[in-house]
């Protein structure tokens, strides 16, 4: 089953310090002609597990950056990095994610799709991650479109994401 996700399957749920902050650096980041869709938590909640989470997480184009001599790149100005006390963290597309930038295409402030989520959750180390994954399957993501997606970007994921949906099973 295909679905998009949902930013209302946060009420209730999360904060709304956390979702105000959200809309805001949302509505900044489009000012600022910023291409950015909603990840970390937010976008798990969205996608079928809301959660509580103290912060809000966006993937940037490299619009969000200037490049400067030497080589170091800093936050363009005014681009968020707090709003009222709540973190507003930014992750750019990596060297050899061209995959991910289509993500960028969606319309500013909406939640990323599951199956680039699942391979932004898989690739980090941590195991808040993993669990997030196996509750994502939980939910009923598109297992089907989430292996197809990480076998066509990142095949050596597709182990990990193979345990997420065992793990899932036997936990039902």
């Amino acid at each position: 089953m295909m679905r998009k996700p949902d930013l209302a399957l946060l009420e209730d749920v999360v904060a709304s310090k956390v979702l105000d902050a959200m809309r805001t650096a949302s509505s900044a980041l489009t000012r600022l002609g910023v291409r950015h869709v909603v990840v970390g938590g937010l976008a798990v909640g969205a996608n079928g597990n809301p959660r509580a989470t103290k912060d809000v997480d966006f993937l940037v184009g490299d619009e969000a950056f200037e490049e400067h001599e030497g080589g170091f790149i800093t936050m363009r100005p005014g681009v968020p990095i707090q709003v009222n006390g709540v973190a507003i963290d930014l992750l750019s597309v990596g060297d050899g994610e061209d995959h991910l930038a289509a993500a960028l295409e969606a319309p500013p402030g909406s939640p990323i799709e599951a199956p680039q989520l699942i391979y932004l959750k898989l690739k980090s180390p941590r195991q808040k991650d993993r669990v997030d994954v196996i509750e994502l399957v939980k939910a009923g993501i598109d297992i089907d479109a989430s292996r197809r997606y990480l076998a066509a970007n990142a095949p050596q994921l597709v182990a990990l994401f193979d345990d997420a949906v065992a793990r899932a099973a036997a936990e039902e």
